[in-house]
């Protein structure tokens, strides 16, 4: 594996909360951990990344943070007075032990980021963040001026990062890593576990982990349009909580039950999106990196409600460069949706062009060239 450092590194990563910051996370240091170096992850036990990181074998170093809640500013004087006692905590940690000093920070966009990004600054450590969002979170922009590298996954963000104080040649697109479990999808894998044959075509179906239940309640609708496709197999997965409400408003029969996998989620989306010839879904950050990096055509349906409707300018990144097609969540009960669903269904040239388009993105890459980046932190130090 190629390095930019002529030594083994000691790397600090904050990510926390939720998967759209643990995954991408987790994926660079797949990729440091490969080139050699040490990988140490800063979080919270009790939530999402207190779990996953000690199950992809990276070491963890709890630390205690509250959230500021913009509807309730008082909140904002406790958040604060947490991070200032974990950055001291972190300071005496770091000048004390030579071993867990880190080499360079990285901070993935969460709360959690801010003490160690601020005890970085404090012993001059040189601090990169990456932001996966086309909107970015407040840690990010509050940590940004100081940033030695703010590596973004959405072009659009950078105009964003300069307004917050960052300085241009800083700002680097790198794209969005995605873990190695989906980048290593096998697309004859996918369809034999799924017994689809090279002659059908495969339509996957997601909304999310807690599922879309516009989308489950709109394909329900197009059961019978959609089962009148000769070849069309759907795996549609509803997330746990519209689970039962989706099965009943689908009422398939043995046959039908035969060519649409309903479930609450997918393990081994890897495979799964390999083995799709098209990809319905909403557009969250991971979603979008993972649909470029395993090259899916996708349809995609931004979830209305989100910040900021971030949703939509993730799905442009993949629209713009041809390798999707976007619906309003209000629109896709006009005909012009099934319409279009339909035509990429029965169309594999076109689906083939938009495999191509995405393929050009690199998001396969996107794990390696932040790593060289990150790297690069060091051997220009």
């Amino acid at each position: 594996m190629t390095t930019k450092a002529d030594r083994p590194l000691n790397i600090a990563i904050a990510a926390g909360g939720t998967a759209g910051h643990v995954n991408p996370a987790l994926a660079l240091a797949e990729e440091l951990r490969e080139r050699g170096h040490h990988v140490c992850f800063f979080g919270q036990t009790r939530r999402l990344e207190g779990r996953l990181v000690p199950e992809a074998g990276f070491d963890f170093f709890p630390v205690e943070v509250t959230g500021f809640n913009r509807t309730r500013p008082w909140t904002l004087v406790t958040a604060l007075v947490h991070v200032a006692h974990e950055q001291r905590r972190l300071v005496k940690a770091f000048r004390a032990d030579s071993s867990l000093r880190p080499d360079v920070v990285v901070g993935f966009g969460a709360y959690v980021e801010l003490p160690l990004v601020r005890a970085a600054h404090q012993l001059g450590i040189p601090v990169a963040l990456h932001e996966q969002n086309s909107v970015p979170g407040l840690a990010n922009k509050t940590s940004a001026k100081g940033a030695a590298l703010i590596a973004i996954a959405q072009p659009s963000v950078r105009e964003v990062f300069l307004a917050a104080g960052a300085r241009d040649e800083v700002v680097r697109f790198t794209g969005n890593p995605v873990r190695r479990s989906v980048l290593v999808g096998d697309r004859t894998h996918g369809r034999a576990a799924e017994g689809v044959g090279e002659d059908e075509t495969l339509l996957l179906v997601f909304g999310g982990s807690l599922g879309a239940r516009h989308l489950n309640e709109r394909m329900a609708g197009l059961k019978k349009q959609l089962l009148d496709l000769p070849g069309l197999r759907v795996v549609h997965s509803t997330g746990a909580a519209d689970f039962e409400a989706t099965k009943a408003a689908l009422a398939l029969d043995d046959a039908e039950a035969a060519r649409w996998d309903v479930r609450p989620y997918i393990d081994g989306m890897g495979d799964m999106l390999a083995a799709a010839d098209l990809v319905l879904s909403r557009a969250g950050a991971s979603t979008i990196a993972e649909i470029a990096a395993l090259a899916a055509p996708s349809v995609l349906v931004p979830y209305p409600l989100a910040t900021a409707d971030h949703q939509t300018t993730n799905a442009r990144y993949l629209v713009d460069a041809g390798a999707a097609v976007m619906f309003a969540d209000k629109d896709i009960d006009d005909d012009a949706f099934s319409t279009e669903l339909v035509s990429l269904l029965e169309d594999p040239a076109r689906r083939a062009a938009m495999r191509t388009a995405a393929r050009g993105l690199g998001q396969d890459r996107a794990a390696e060239a932040l790593a060289d980046a990150v790297e690069g932190l060091v051997s220009q130090d």
